[in-house]
């Protein structure tokens, strides 16, 4: 980015950019922000308080003013909460600070998503899916370039729907690490604080499949709690996993190692698992079930693909079904417990990978380990590199954790 073209905001030549930035900012110019132009109000009075009452996150904001608000007052911050669409929803802090902000239109009723404002925390953020903080020149608008700013995303700690985010915003005094961190573990609150006031969905009416952590799965079904063999567990696992249905010799395969395993036994099974459910849960030509089961590994899957890592990992109750050894399952259970991994490993949170290194199925994962003895603070540095050490001193001497897994797997 630079002077060529009209209308291009120019950053100066000495400040390297960060590929987060500079990504943000060719998004910027794709939506065409003006970087001389302010934010826009979209909301007047009476539409942002009916926004206000109506959103998820009125539900939270005392919470939020009891983390932030005297952090923001003392250090003349402001603490800002939009939707998911970037519009404030509320923006509050040192009365000083809070003049000066309106220069700039960073008030309640604006809109700061990224397509709109430009590369700024909160929009970023949004656009993103995960915690961002833009310093001073970083922004790509030259009236905001005086202010740091980070924030984090919140999302419906159930459907993993994006909600909307939290921000800090101020001078030089928040271009700082902690200062991510601080306003990540405030929408970490926040998530666990909506989880607690709605601890569990609206009622579907649909089945629901618990198979993550449990050899033996559990089905809810009509009022009923099902606790399942493992070759029902298994075939459950599948069939839920492939709604559109299944023909019968793949479906074998899927279920059996042994390949000498005829189509019989599989329709054995089956006919079994029929007359336990009722019959016409279960469809054949292709395998199929005929309603919609909620499955827990299923839902965290969609939080994880949403962004809301937090919110998927406390779904997270262990591998899926961790004793099976059919194809599918192991397939479904190793990329579910991969695509964690990887996520953790990326967002580099010290309690989010400290949460899966101190379970029964993370002790031994070496990545997240390594990943957790570098995020840590440095006062607490030593007990994750103790253990990280510990860990490699097993592996080398060829020990593992697999007994130790299978005593903390719940039965």
């Amino acid at each position: 980015m630079g002077r060529g073209r009209a209308g291009t905001a120019a950053r100066p030549a000495q400040a390297p950019v960060r590929p987060l930035v500079a990504e943000s900012w060719r998004r910027s110019e794709r939506a065409r922000v003006s970087p001389d132009g302010a934010a826009r109000v979209e909301l007047d009075e009476e539409e942002l308080a009916g926004h206000r009452e109506g959103h998820p996150l009125a539900a939270v904001m005392p919470l939020i003013r009891e983390l932030v608000g005297a952090y923001a007052r003392d250090g003349e911050h402001l603490l800002a909460v939009c939707d998911a669409a970037g519009r404030m929803l509320w923006v509050e802090g040192h009365p000083g600070t809070l003049r000066k902000a309106r220069g700039m239109n960073f008030v309640a009723g604006a809109r700061w998503s990224e397509t709109a404002a430009g590369t700024n925390a909160p929009g970023t953020a949004l656009a993103v899916g995960r915690p961002v903080q833009v310093c001073a020149a970083e922004h790509f608008r030259r009236p905001v370039r005086e202010w740091t700013c980070a924030a984090a995303p919140v999302h419906d700690p159930h459907s993993g729907r994006l909600l909307g985010a939290v921000d800090i915003t101020g001078g030089d005094g928040l271009a700082h690490p902690h200062s991510l961190a601080f306003v990540q573990a405030v929408a970490r609150a926040a998530e666990s604080q909506l989880a607690v006031i709605s601890p569990t969905p609206p009622a579907t009416g649909r089945p629901r499949l618990t198979a993550l952590g449990r050899d033996e799965a559990l089905l809810h079904l009509a009022g009923r709690r099902l606790r399942l063999s493992r070759r029902h567990s298994e075939i459950l696992v599948v069939l839920a996993h492939r709604p559109e249905g299944i023909g019968g010799d793949e479906l074998l395969t899927l279920l059996y190692e042994d390949e000498s395993v005829t189509p019989v036994t599989l329709r054995a099974e089956l006919s079994r698992l029929r007359g336990i459910l009722r019959a016409e849960l279960l469809a054949s030509r292709p395998y199929r079930l005929t309603e919609d089961v909620d499955a827990d590994f299923a839902t965290v899957d969609r939080r994880l693909a949403s962004g809301a890592l937090a919110t998927a990992l406390a779904g997270y109750a262990g591998p899926l079904l961790p004793g099976s050894r059919a194809p599918g399952v192991v397939r479904l259970r190793e990329r579910l417990a991969g695509r964690l991994r990887a996520a953790l490993v990326d967002r580099g949170d010290p309690g989010l990978l400290a949460d899966w290194a101190y379970s029964a199925w993370g002790e031994d994962d070496l990545p997240v380990w390594r990943a957790l003895a570098s995020a840590v603070p440095a006062d607490r540095a030593a007990v994750a590199r103790a253990g990280l050490d510990a860990l490699d001193a097993e592996l080398t001497s060829g020990a593992t954790g697999l007994q130790r897994r299978a005593a903390h797997t719940r039965r």
